[in-house]
């Protein structure tokens, strides 16, 4: 698949069918297209692919399809990390996608809302914190070994790979080679039988960058054989990427090579036999606008040993001072000490020989040394970080387990319980409304399409309502095709809108979603020293109020009436007297 001038120019949409006409499909498509093709183009183009998948994103969440949500809030976050000055635009979207996550039990897309987490961390050089993201991260994964049925097998080796590799770019940036590997591994056995040829030259592209890195690694500490070993292997791994890449996503120009369009794979072959016949190919990959993020410290120093091999050590010398001066990107410590030791390698001057200079050598040598066992002791934090989510994480999943419904993630009966009998008895709950929903047509749903078709309807409805709602409002399945909502400080009129909006929602969902279902809501607030039964019992008077008068609305309950009436403004039919007042009599 050849990515179109419409992904890198995202003004032409407006020749292409309203975003409303398109498929699911379409939309993740897209919003892939513009993935790859954010990491190619210059700053201005960057922007306006921002501005396109804000755009998707906007139109999925609309959709409320969860996990088409959760796959354009990962886009539109990693677009923002990826571009200039945006990073820190990327935190309130990470927030969303990891409370989406967490609330619609996608675990894969929740360890991925904590590797971008990491990596916005590494950005912010907070390395302490990104790495514990990514135990986080490694956890969740640890824990997800069997595939969700609903997703797919193809589906979810995808996420996964995709999960793995955003796990992988942290870790190399902190430069936990080992780590590194092993994610970058695991991501490429993922998708070993169903990978595209984008997926393929993507891996293949990532390990030739981390292998370039931890061979100047180990330079660093004089481990020069092993440093050698890691060239050659990255050299073969380009090689190989030249086949998926003609296929790929990437922006790239038709019949050119491989090595002369990604720097990354030109340095690859540089470093591993360094001659003059790569000076020109990476000197015309040097320029920013034509890399891929945080890859010109590695063609520098591939180009500056070419240059010294060749007798030309000042253009060398300044190949890397340019690099090192233009540098804007905190985000790789490792690879600016790269760039500084090549440069330190390179400059001699008539003192190099004293005592004193050979003194500094012996001090960076040792100091390296130092870095290496803190990198090594990295490491072990690692894993211990991760074990102690793990363990964590699996006793929280017993405790959740005991309190949560299963099918849709909603608290269920026994959390509800408890819930409404803590907020009965806080001061800063009050006033308490509390809503008995039931769904309209639901029968049908199940009689006539089946028994799953009308499970999948149960979890859409449970999402839209739980998204229509304040973010401490409680949604709860009672049972059924029942819920319960409750909305502690929520006045008469406040509670009437919000449950209105959800009511909204459900009915404006698309048909092959919904089937048609609406709600039915019996809304009451709860009476001072009224137990749970009580109040539960009025709500349900006044949801059937609701289902007589056609469903798809709101009714409230007066208890002092034999028959309870609705509860809409304007209506002269008497209400609730907790409805009369902001707080309950």
């Amino acid at each position: 698949m050849r990515l179109t001038e419409d992904a890198i120019d995202p003004t032409t949409s407006s020749r292409r069918p309203a975003l409303a006409e398109m498929s699911d499909a379409w939309l993740y498509g897209r919003a892939r297209e513009l993935g790859a093709a954010i990491q190619r183009v210059g700053f201005a183009e960057q922007l306006d692919i921002v501005t396109s998948l804000d755009e998707l994103l906007d139109e999925t969440q609309r959709r409320g399809e969860p996990l088409l949500v959760a796959q354009l809030l990962r886009y539109s976050a990693v677009a923002r990390l990826v571009t200039r000055g945006l990073a820190a635009e990327a935190e309130p979207r990470l927030d969303e996608m990891l409370a989406h996550t967490r609330r619609h039990g996608l675990a894969l897309m929740r360890a991925d809302a904590h590797a971008l987490r990491g990596r916005r961390l590494v950005i912010a050089k907070q390395e302490d914190a990104a790495l514990t993201e990514i135990a986080r991260a490694l956890a969740i994964l640890d824990d997800s070994a069997v595939p969700d049925r609903q997703v797919g097998r193809r589906n979810w080796d995808r996420m996964l790979s995709s999960t793995l590799v955003d796990c992988w770019l942290v870790l190399n940036q902190l430069g936990v080679y080992e780590a590194a590997e092993e994610a970058i591994a695991r991501a490429a056995q993922a998708i070993r039988d169903s990978a595209s040829p984008h997926e393929i030259a993507l891996q293949l592209i990532n390990r030739v960058k981390m292998l370039l890195g931890w061979g100047l690694r180990l330079e660093r500490i004089e481990r020069y054989d092993e440093g050698a070993d890691k060239f050659r292997t990255a050299a073969s791994m380009a090689q190989a990427a030249e086949g998926p890449f003609t296929e790929s996503l990437f922006p790239r120009k038709a019949g050119v090579p491989a090595i002369d369009q990604v720097g990354v794979l030109a340095a690859a072959a540089a470093l591993a036999s360094p001659d003059p016949s790569h000076i020109e190919r990476l000197n015309s990959l040097l320029h920013p606008e034509l890399v891929f993020p945080h890859e010109r410290e590695i063609i520098a120093i591939a180009l500056a040993r070419c240059l010294d091999n060749t007798g030309r050590r000042e253009e060398a010398l300044q190949v890397l001072k340019e690099v090192r001066e233009d540098n804007e990107d905190g985000s790789l410590p490792s690879m600016r000490l790269n760039l500084a030791r090549e440069l330190a390698r390179l400059d001699t001057t008539p003192d190099y020989a004293s005592g004193a200079s050979q003194s500094l050598i012996d001090y960076a040598t040792i100091l390296e040394s130092e870095m290496w066992s803190l990198r090594e002791s990295q490491i072990a934090t690692l894993n211990a970080r991760r074990e102690h989510e793990r363990l964590s994480a699996e006793h929280g999943a017993i405790t959740q387990q005991a309190l949560q419904d299963p099918l849709t993630g909603l608290p269920n009966r026994r959390a509800l319980d408890e819930k409404l009998r803590s907020l009965a008895s806080s001061a800063d709950a009050q006033p308490l409304a509390v809503a008995l929903v039931d769904l309209d047509g639901f029968k049908d749903v199940n009689d006539k399409q089946s028994h799953a078709e009308g499970d999948n309807v149960l979890r859409v409805i449970a999402s839209t309502l739980r998204d229509a709602l304040r973010g401490d409002d409680v949604v709860a399945r009672y049972g059924g095709d029942e819920f319960i909502v409750l909305l502690p400080g929520a006045p008469a009129s406040a509670a009437k809108q919000a449950l209105g909006r959800s009511v909204n929602a459900v009915a404006s969902l698309p048909h092959h979603l919904s089937h048609g279902v609406t709600l039915s809501v019996g809304l009451v607030s709860l009476r001072p020293q009224e137990r749970a039964e009580q109040v539960l019992a009025r709500a349900d008077a006044a949801m059937y109020q609701a289902k007589r008068g056609g469903g798809n609305q709101v009714s409230s309950v007066n208890s002092m009436a034999v028959d309870p009436v609705t509860g809409w403004p304007g209506e002269d039919a008497p209400t609730d007297p907790a409805w009369d007042s902001e707080h309950p009599t």
